[in-house]
């Protein structure tokens, strides 16, 4: 299946299981299993709880994903700045 096909979610990892599954917890609740995809894991890019990801689900099994990106955070910057 080509990554066109695959449906885009975002969500937050809730549990790190064993053999590089991750549990994920979607915006709108639903919780899934996933997988790091090739380029994480081919660049070492860490995954760890409580990371904003991007989830590719497959239409046709919707409890099953692939951890497509991780998002950054600016843990350094103050979220609400005052002026």
């Amino acid at each position: 299946m080509a990554k066109d096909d695959l449906i885009e979610a975002e969500g937050v990892i809730s549990e790190i299981n064993s053999h590089g599954n991750y549990t994920v917890t979607l915006d709108n609740g639903h919780q899934l299993s996933a997988k790091l995809s090739g380029k994480m894991r081919k660049f070492f890019i860490k995954v760890v709880k409580g990371d904003r990801v991007t989830v590719g689900i497959s239409p046709y099994d919707k409890t099953h994903g692939l951890i497509m990106f991780r998002h950054k955070v600016n843990k350094g910057a103050p979220s609400n700045p005052e002026k």
